[in-house]
């Protein structure tokens, strides 16, 4: 099977994308390529960031790897808090303190459109390549569920009743964003090979 590096150290995308995978590649997280350093996100967009992290790895350990950068853009906030998602309420908040400035912030709001996007940058042979994957959906005015992580308690995908949170984690795995662009990314991979 063929193995794949995924630049990231969150447990919970790495375990969503190698149930995504399963059966069609390893992936190993940076742990695994003994790479401990945080990668720095300083771009002010998800494909910069998603970039950053795959030519971090490529320069540093020489392998070809894909990142992700994943955001929640409220259409009440502007799109915030879309690049700076994971340190909404500051350098490293806890999902608890991000979900609890979103809420804050849209209390008196009636807008509550949001949507989850995702974009991967992978570099394949020297070349880089990126997917996007969106999920539609809205933002109810407290938390339900106590699966998924984020702001999955707080997100109701458009056509479902139920927050991220509360969804099987099988099902989520098939409708997110993350699946969305993953889909792209592996039919990609497997028309390459």
């Amino acid at each position: 099977m063929e193995k794949l590096v995924f630049a990231t150290n969150n447990p919970h995308k790495l375990q969503e994308v190698r149930a995504m995978l399963a059966g069609k590649f390893e992936v190993a997280g940076l742990k695994d390529i003994g790479c401990t350093e945080d990668i720095p996100e300083t771009g002010v967009t998800l494909d910069e960031n998603a970039s950053i992290k795959s030519h971090y790895v490529l320069h540093n350990y020489q392998i070809d790897c894909f990142a992700d950068d994943t955001g929640l853009e409220v259409d009440a906030l502007g799109g915030r808090p879309g690049v700076y998602s994971a340190r909404y309420a500051g350098e490293g908040a806890s999902y608890e303190k991000n979900v609890t400035k979103l809420l804050k912030e849209l209390a008196d709001k009636t807008d509550r459109t949001a949507r989850f996007r995702t974009v991967i940058s992978l570099i394949l042979n020297g070349n880089e390549y990126r997917f996007e994957g969106t999920v539609e959906g809205r933002i109810i005015k407290e938390r339900r569920g106590s699966s998924g992580f984020g702001y999955d308690p707080v997100f109701i995908p458009e056509g479902y009743s139920q927050t991220f949170a509360e969804m099987d984690p099988d099902l989520k795995n098939r409708i997110s964003h993350r699946a969305r662009a993953t889909q792209k990314f592996v039919d990609f991979l497997l028309s390459k090979g």
